[in-house]
């Protein structure tokens, strides 16, 4: 019976269909590392390069126990050989003293033999040197001589037992695990860093410290970027547009040894890093320009960034590196415009936040106010577009933003009127003393 063609027609799409969800899993699966190519390729090269390790730490294991052996050998030989000589000496001195005795009084005999054989009259000159000379020397004196229970002996004392403690510590040494007690859970692009988030996958792991490696993928050598308790950390100094690879291991709870190294994740940043306006008097900057310090000159204003690249959605952090005196007209915070000869940033189409805490939106003070700037505060800045278009008010303001700043576990949120709408945002600071160190990212 043959089919209608409305039939055939059904039954290639499901075909088509089924063989299209097909190859989906098995792209997720092979992506996944589940049971692909990939995954079959991740266990080769990890069990590869665990081998390679393990080869090259006990080579290494070896060489440094010989070296540490052959060192303590002959430590104890020099000893050995500081002992004989001590000890023997007295001995030599002793022998030296008896045959120097004995040889005298060999000599002397043979004199007074020579001198009684000749007659009283002649050899009574001999006789008489012989006499004098005897009663000079003392015959029956000899050195005194130790016994020989006193007499050094060396032996050499081992300690057996040394072997089993080796042993032991040997047959305890090391570990292969299949999967490491910490993963690197998000990354996320920030203006010039990324912040990377990780998380425990063994339950039964206690983390005492975290440890935050990072590299571009054009690199051979990862650097260490954080070590702490902390399970986030920002990474800065990061090109835009350029690939790093993370990775993050931990440290059990009294222990003194890391554990294996999570998976390496690939991350980038697309976003233009956050750099301060260079050459301005008042102010030094660092090499990326992120970081502002107010110098001694007494030249004053604002500090403003190089452009605009603060966007609504984003979150603006500066962080108070060092401390300076405060002044209640210093000022942190964004505006939609720069405007030069002004000497803070409590003025209006700005919104920003004192050194003492006062917040200030379009150059009046809230009644609001955040805890003051110490160093190593962190200021947050997160705007969102509330209206577009004609606000239904008497302020003057067509356009609505959202602020809210936080600072020191605190924030206060408002709604910040602009006669225009802004794209994007300068950001700025000003300060009436030296010492101030602001980083924006």
């Amino acid at each position: 019976m043959e089919l209608e063609p409305e039939l055939l027609l059904q039954e290639a799409r499901e075909n088509v269909e089924a063989a299209e969800l097909r190859r989906e899993l098995g792209h997720r699966l092979e992506g996944a590392g589940g049971g692909g190519v990939r995954g079959e390729g991740r266990i080769k090269e990890s069990a590869s390069q665990t081998r390679d390790v393990l080869k090259q730490h006990f080579n290494d294991l070896k060489g440094t126990l010989g070296k540490l052996l052959d060192e303590r050998l002959v430590t104890l030989l020099q000893e050995v050989d500081t002992i004989e000589q001590e000890t023997i000496k007295p001995l030599d001195d002793c022998q030296k003293l008896i045959e120097h005795g004995v040889n005298t009084a060999e000599d002397l005999v043979r004199e007074g033999e020579i001198a009684m054989l000749g007659g009283v009259g002649e050899e009574n000159e001999k006789l008489w040197s012989f006499t004098k000379k005897a009663s000079h020397i003392q015959l029956d004196s000899l050195p005194e001589v130790p016994l020989l229970v006193d007499v050094p002996c060396l032996s050499a004392q081992l300690d057996d037992s040394i072997l089993n403690i080796v042993k032991d510590h040997i047959f305890k040494h090391g570990t292969v695990a299949s999967r490491p007690p910490v993963q690197i859970e998000e990354l996320i692009e920030k203006p010039g860093g990324i912040i990377v988030r990780w998380c425990k996958v063994d339950d039964d792991f206690t983390a005492q410290d975290y440890r935050l490696q990072f590299r571009k993928c054009t690199s051979n050598h990862f650097e260490d970027v954080y070590v702490g308790s902390e399970t986030e950390f920002i990474v800065l100094h990061i090109d835009p547009n350029v690939d790093y690879q993370f990775r993050v291991c931990a440290r059990g709870d009294g222990r003194q040894e890391w554990s294996p190294w999570s998976v390496p994740q690939i991350g980038h940043s697309t976003l233009v890093p956050h750099e301060w306006t260079a050459g301005f008097e008042g102010y030094s900057l660092s090499s990326r320009r992120n970081i502002a310090l107010r110098n001694d000159s007494e030249s004053s204003g604002v500090l403003y960034s190089r452009a605009p690249t603060y966007f609504c959605g984003q979150t603006l952090t500066f962080r108070v590196e060092t401390v300076g005196q405060p002044d209640r007209r210093d000022s942190i915070g964004v505006c939609a415009e720069k405007q030069d000869g002004y000497d803070s940033l409590q003025r209006d189409q700005a919104v920003c936040i004192s050194t003492n805490g006062a917040v200030f939106v379009n150059g009046k003070e809230m009644t609001n106010q955040l805890p003051a700037v110490t160093s190593g505060s962190t200021v947050t800045f997160d705007i969102e577009a509330v209206t577009l278009g004609t606000c239904n008010n008497n302020e003057g303001g067509h356009f609505k933003l959202r602020v809210t700043i936080s600072s020191n576990n605190r924030e206060v949120v408002f709604d910040w009127l602009l006669d225009q709408s802004c794209g994007s945002l300068y950001f700025g600071c000003s300060f009436f003393y030296p010492g101030w160190k602001v980083l924006v990212f």
